[in-house]
């Protein structure tokens, strides 16, 4: 039930955008770019991850990341991050210049509710190379939901990271956060992993999964989320539940992509090709499916 209120009070203050069948998105969460170091599960897939933005942005897609972009738990310090993965957020920044580019939070980067904090960290950074001052994301809008909004149907989609209402990732998040920060963080180098979190915890993970379809069922909206890391597009008759995957596997990427009215889930992964060369390749996974199929007017739920 809390879980109920914590998502729909989400969804209520939610940033609201328009769509139609010309509009092109592209849905990634749970990057946890952090410092490149050991710790650090993005690194893997950073190369990865820079085609794949150089695919979407000269689709002209806009970019959506659902939350936990930046490890923010492990590394507080943004100039880490931004250091480790400067080739990212100049990729990222030709979106924001263009205004194609949302940004959701997630828990392990809530520090974007803070404004002051958003304000000096990614509105400008030092460049130490040049000796100045340079704008990243100046003026930068952080959101906890967005709800796009078909212009001719008034069909919504709900895009929210979803550790609402997660007792030990929402409510209890500093300690969390501080488990994390100087336990996990090193154990799971090691192999060790945390159970509080849905990613490392089949049950939790399911039990949050449950959590989201009966929302969907009560509000009967389409929901687009992150935080469990397992993507997830559903079979004919099931509910409109989506979520992104994450950055962070080891063989790839995953995401959702909305084009020409129909939503699908893609994969980003290196492959061999016939003469044994190695290419980063998207793979439509589930999909293309019209968006106006889980209508509530035309779906059961």
């Amino acid at each position: 039930m809390f879980t109920d209120r914590r998502l729909t009070g989400a969804f209520k203050k939610a940033k609201i955008e328009y769509f139609d069948e010309n509009s092109k998105y592209i849905f990634f969460s749970d990057c946890h770019r952090g410092d490149d170091s050991m710790s650090d599960e993005f690194a893997r897939n950073q190369i990865v991850f820079l085609r794949a933005l150089e695919y979407y942005n000269n689709n002209k897609y806009t970019y959506v990341e659902v939350g936990d972009g930046d490890e923010l738990w492990e590394y507080p310090d943004f100039k880490v991050i931004r250091l480790a993965h400067s080739d990212v957020f100049l990729g990222l920044k030709k979106f924001y210049d263009d205004k194609r580019m949302r940004i959701i939070y997630g828990n392990h980067n809530i520090y974007l509710k803070n404004k002051s904090y958003v304000k000096h960290n990614y509105f400008n950074y030092y460049d130490e190379y040049n000796q100045n001052k340079q704008e990243l994301f100046r003026d930068i809008l952080i959101h906890e939901a967005m709800v796009l909004k078909n212009k001719k149907t008034k069909q919504e989609i709900f895009v929210v990271h979803g550790h609402q209402g997660d007792l030990m990732n929402d409510q209890l998040w500093p300690i969390s956060m501080f488990m994390l920060r100087y336990f996990w963080r090193y154990l799971h180098v090691v192999g060790f992993q945390n159970p509080a979190s849905p990613a490392k915890n089949l049950y939790k993970r399911h039990k949050i999964e449950r959590t989201y379809k009966k929302w969907i069922r009560k509000h009967k909206r389409m929901l687009i989320c992150g935080h469990t890391h397992r993507p997830r597009f559903p079979k004919n008759g099931e509910l409109p539940y989506y979520n992104t995957g994450c950055s962070i596997h080891t063989k790839g990427i995953t995401g959702i992509e909305i084009i020409d009215g129909k939503i699908l889930m893609v994969d980003w992964r290196i492959r061999a090709d016939e003469k044994g060369g190695l290419e980063i390749v998207r793979t439509v996974m589930r999909g293309p499916e019209p968006i106006e199929k889980y209508n509530l007017r035309n779906y059961p739920y």
